[in-house]
């Protein structure tokens, strides 16, 4: 395996992003932390391959099936309805493999599998079965914890990126031009600022059901602004420089000089506090799960364990193992905030 100061010369970077991937690569903390994040995030993207209640592949008669990705009907392996066949069912299980097999998933429960052949009261303490224990419905633990997971890093991604956009192009706007559309502006985010986020949402939830979409609108609606003041002050210091009169005087567009000569020093500052708001994005959709005003019952949430950890204090695994995995999340992203931001420090790379 290649090592990161090595891939430098591979994608042709320039001297200054060269010195800043090998200044990165010596941080083995922030090096360490990206690489474990991404390989939990990887794993998590084939949740369905690993925990799953539906073969991964069933050979029957000859012929092989993937349940996993295409559903079957009861009737296909022999049953008596045109129902969706069940996997668990020890009926389903003798007739498949009367003649061919099937391979289940290392963990054969998905998100929402309930377990009713649990012989203990839920929620049940880990076994070889579960093997971090299942809530108080019955449903698998580590099952759960892959599936939301998923949900929130891509969600916090997808919130970082939408309201980062939305954030560099308002700041830009605003110190780029300054003058009364700064002025107008600032009045305009500070009134915004000022409304209350968690009442808006408790609104909505009473009205409208929240999904993963309606909820990823209203937190963007509120989290660009947190990176708008960096990059008004980084236009408004850089916008005077005689490289950007220059190019005003040959006659660049306003947008060209914005976007080529400005906005790449400015993405330099901001990039700095990316995976910070993406430890944000994760903590705000818990929090809200973990409220009720966040995500239905039917998504696998994080927040809704912390909640099971809390009405079930006579099941410790449950919020023991919750807390590990929020905390193991968030602390590598600290780290790889901290990784990235001493790599953009001039002073430090030296």
């Amino acid at each position: 395996m290649y090592k990161i100061a090595n891939i430098s010369s591979v994608l042709q970077l320039s001297p200054i992003s060269r010195r800043r991937l090998a200044a990165f690569s010596r941080n083995k903390r922030a090096k360490y932390s990206l690489f474990i994040f991404l390989a939990i995030f990887i794993l998590t993207l084939f949740a369905e391959f690993l925990a799953n209640d539906k073969p991964l592949l069933v050979k029957y008669q000859g012929d092989f099936y993937i349940p996993v990705i295409r559903d079957y009907s009861d009737l296909t392996f022999g049953g008596d309805f045109p129902t969706p066949a069940d996997y668990k069912d020890k009926y389903t299980i003798d007739k498949i493999e009367q003649d061919g097999w099937l391979l289940m998933p290392p963990i054969p429960f998905s998100f929402n599998t309930v377990d009713y052949d649990l012989d203990k009261p839920t929620p049940a303490a880990p076994s070889s079965d579960h093997w971090l224990g299942t809530d108080d419905e019955g449903r698998d633990i580590l099952a759960r914890i892959i599936y939301g997971l998923r949900l929130s890093v891509v969600f916090a991604f997808l919130l970082t990126f939408v309201s980062s956009v939305i954030g560099i192009a308002a700041g830009a706007i605003q110190g780029y031009f300054g003058g009364k559309i700064d002025i107008i502006f600032q009045r305009v985010v500070e009134i915004w600022e000022s409304l209350p986020q968690l009442f808006i949402l408790i609104i909505i939830a009473s009205i409208f059901v929240p999904t993963f979409w309606s909820l990823l609108f209203v937190l963007i609606c509120f989290s660009w602004i947190s990176l708008m003041p960096m990059v008004r002050a980084e236009f408004l210091r850089t916008r005077n420089m005689e490289y950007v009169k220059a190019a005003m005087a040959m006659g660049a567009s306003n947008i060209r000089i914005m976007f080529k000569h400005i906005l790449p020093n400015a993405v330099v500052a901001t990039i700095t506090f990316v995976p910070f708001l993406l430890a944000e994005a994760i903590v705000s959709l818990t929090a809200l799960d973990f409220l009720g005003f966040g995500l239905p019952h039917e998504y696998p949430s994080l927040g809704d364990l912390v909640r099971q950890g809390k009405d079930n204090l006579h099941a410790p695994w449950i919020g023991i193992t919750i807390f590990l995995v929020l905390s193991t999340l968030l602390t590598l992203l600290i780290f790889i905030g901290e990784g990235v931001r001493d790599a953009l420090d001039a002073r430090k790379n030296r």
